[in-house]
């Protein structure tokens, strides 16, 4: 097999044939009989030396039940997903992978971390470790993973590289499609962490970014409790690497994470604690605890120092237009008076300014990029509140921007957006309860 795409179908096809063969307690002439296949083909396709015809392949998949997985293996489009978990000392346990079937179904796959460094260096697991194209960086990571003493820079911008990518995946496909692979990317690091014996510091940093990130997610599925969780262990793995700008920012996160629970004087103490120490942070990052502080301030009803917040916030977006500080967190690249304006819509909704929110954010929607699908979804369910609030509402527009946000809260799996479209739908059948725009939202919304 010369063809690095057949060689790569086959180190991944090898060890999940063989492990479900083994679970149906059936040996390869047990195997053969059943299939009216050669038992010999079969111990070489395990081996990863041979791939078998399509037809064959689903004959497999048929009788050991794998629904669909092996015939995805074979055809190289693997499960889109896949999670990780390891335990263990690092040569002699295994690494475990959930692959999801088309059925919806687990296989848990237990192979050796041997074979998981082969298939990873052979590009078979990208939906794990995606974006690993550089056939050099393939084997230091896998390396690494064998031998977690041989990390090196290179391995640790891997890890990095492929965090940016899911910042901006996430803007278009939502929790939904990330977690998994964001979870399992940190079981790596996380192994990488114990045994590594150089550049402890840069892979704390990296853990701490992953970890954030992880809390991100699970806050837009709506899961507070997990999000919390993510987001103080991301703090200790800051603290650990000594890194003060995101441990102020993961600060920010919790404060956030706390407006979910409607913990409002959380929201503010958070907040306020981020930025008591201004002077060692990017003045972005005081800005963005600014912002949240005011947030927290308004939902309390305490209107005017948290617009006086907001004010401040925006002379420093002015001031520093660029991050200054090494190791600022991603998320602060791209924070800037844009962003802290389509924040400042929530204040101005709490403090009943909500013709000034709809300016806001229909601007902000205008100016959004069409593939941005989630954060669209967002801002529409925002506007659409915030339309039931102006002081002359346009409950049918409100529900017609409702139905559209929806879409997108079905394929994401955003629960900020449904959070916002509840309170929608409790506002339009308060108010407007006998009007059909109302009842067909309702519909929609509790089919969800």
């Amino acid at each position: 097999m010369n063809d690095p795409l057949t060689t790569s179908a086959a180190y991944a096809f090898g060890p999940v044939l063989r492990q479900l063969r083994t679970q149906a307690g059936l040996s390869l002439r047990e195997l053969a009989k059943i299939t009216y296949y050669d038992h010999t083909r079969i111990a070489r396709a395990e081996q990863g030396e041979w791939l078998a015809p399509l037809d064959r392949v689903q004959d497999l998949d048929d009788a050991l039940g794998a629904g669909g997985l092996l015939v995805a293996l074979r055809r190289g489009d693997g499960p889109a997903t896949p999670a990780m978990t390891a335990s263990g000392s690092y040569e002699s346990e295994p690494v475990i992978l959930d692959m999801p079937t088309q059925d919806g179904k687990l296989v848990q796959v237990t192979i050796s971390r041997r074979a998981f460094a082969q298939l990873l260096a052979s590009g078979a697991l990208s939906a794990v470790l995606p974006y690993l194209a550089d056939p050099d960086q393939a084997q230091r990571v896998s390396r690494a993973i064998t031998q977690p003493t041989r990390v090196d820079d290179q391995v640790i911008d891997y890890f990095q590289r492929v965090l940016t990518e899911h910042y901006t995946a996430d803007k278009m496909l939502g929790p939904r499609h990330l977690l998994r692979p964001v979870l399992a990317q940190i079981e790596v690091l996380d192994e990488l962490r114990r045994g590594a014996t150089s550049h402890a510091d840069p892979l704390l940093r990296t853990l701490a970014a992953y970890g954030e990130m992880a809390g991100w997610l699970h806050q837009d599925l709506g899961e507070s409790g997990e999000a919390m969780d993510w987001t103080r262990r991301a703090a200790e793995w800051a603290a650990c690497a000594g890194d003060t700008q995101m441990a102020a920012y993961l600060l920010v996160r919790q404060s956030n994470i706390a407006v979910a629970t409607e913990d409002y004087a959380a929201v503010v103490q958070l907040a306020a604690a981020a930025r008591r120490h201004s002077a060692e942070l990017d003045p972005k990052l005081v800005a963005l605890a600014a912002q949240q502080q005011a947030r927290g301030l308004a939902m309390l009803g305490r209107h005017r120092p948290a617009f006086d917040l907001l004010d401040q916030a925006a002379d420093l977006l002015r001031d520093h237009p660029h991050v200054t500080h090494p190791n600022t967190p991603v998320y602060l690249h791209h924070y800037d008076l844009e962003t802290l304006q389509e924040q400042s819509a929530a204040c101005h909704r709490a403090a009943g300014h909500a013709d000034t929110a709809i300016t806001i954010l229909e601007k902000r929607i205008a100016k959004l990029p069409a593939n941005l699908t989630r954060d669209r979804g967002h801002l529409t369910a925002k506007l659409a509140v915030a339309v039931t609030q102006s002081p002359q509402p346009d409950p049918a527009r409100a529900a017609h921007l409702g139905h559209e946000a929806l879409t997108v809260a079905r394929q994401t799996g955003s629960v900020r957006i449904q959070r916002e479209l509840r309170t929608l739908d409790a506002g339009l059948r308060e108010r407007w309860p006998e009007e059909s725009h109302t009842r067909a939202f309702h519909e929609a919304f509790v089919g969800v």
